[in-house]
């Protein structure tokens, strides 16, 4: 079962959806359930015009497997997306992966995370019956990078984090020396991946496997239990996305299988 409902973001003077599924047991028990929050809202839990078929179909993959989970997914602003999920503005090494010196976006994605945690996170906690301790969150692309911000920032808040194909290139230097820095231990488990295949030349594929393998590295030392999967021939759409999507809810009940 989906609930939609607005929320206003004062930072961003906008309107967001918010969409909300709840596993089929909620109103048959007064259990309480983990929460997981995504991102991309509008790609999350249906195929519909305004996604053109770019969606990872969780609703019917709920549906199926029946995980006790609340996922909250977050409708992304299309003009604005690179903006609210990037932290910092995009560093130079974005700009040379993507060969234009001029380029300039990101910036707002601490405004984003505050959302999360100032509004979204308490007004969730409170709707619906949470189990407010063991909230994970996820993410694609660069709503991958916004996740894993979100969790480093506020990691007693969001202590399971599962990114899939994450963007890391836009804000490459500052998003590796906060994992240098970042305080894990409140973090319960970690997983990523990447495809081999991700982006429009080998030149670009390589580099960007390359960026999740680089912050893996600093990752691993300091979060021995941090998850890493290189996809072969993985590319950077919802086709090969979709066939992922397990992974978003492997750390619920063990399911070490997903990660091998």
């Amino acid at each position: 079962m989906i609930e939609n409902f607005q929320m206003f973001i004062s930072e961003f003077n906008s309107n967001r959806t918010i969409r909300v599924h709840l596993p089929e047991l909620y109103y048959e028990t007064d259990k309480r359930f983990p929460v997981l929050y995504l991102q991309d809202g509008k790609n999350v839990f249906q195929i519909d015009e305004e996604n053109e078929g770019h969606s990872l179909e969780l609703e019917a993959y709920l549906e199926e497997e029946r995980h006790n989970v609340i996922v909250v997914a977050v409708d992304q602003d299309p003009t604005e997306r690179r903006n609210e999920y990037c932290p910092w503005p995009n560093g130079e090494y974005s700009k040379k992966l993507l060969a234009d010196e001029r380029l300039s976006f990101g910036g707002r994605g601490h405004a984003y995370a505050e959302f999360l945690v100032r509004d979204l996170k308490p007004y969730i906690d409170k709707k619906y019956r949470t189990l407010p301790d063991e909230a994970g969150i996820g993410g694609i692309s660069l709503g991958g990078l916004i996740a894993v911000y979100t969790a480093f920032r506020y990691p007693l808040l969001f202590k399971n984090i599962t990114i899939l194909s994450p963007a890391f290139y836009a804000n490459r230097e500052e998003i590796e020396k906060m994992a240098d820095a970042a305080d894990v231990s409140a973090i319960h488990s970690f997983y990523m991946d990447c495809g081999t295949a991700e982006g429009p030349t080998p030149y670009i594929q390589q580099e960007f496997l390359e960026n999740s393998r680089s912050f893996y590295a600093i990752l691993k030392k300091k979060m021995p239990l941090a998850q890493f999967k290189e996809i072969e021939g993985g590319e950077h759409d919802y086709t090969h996305f979709k066939k992922r999507r397990g992974a978003l809810f492997a750390y619920l009940e063990g399911e070490s299988s997903l990660f091998n």
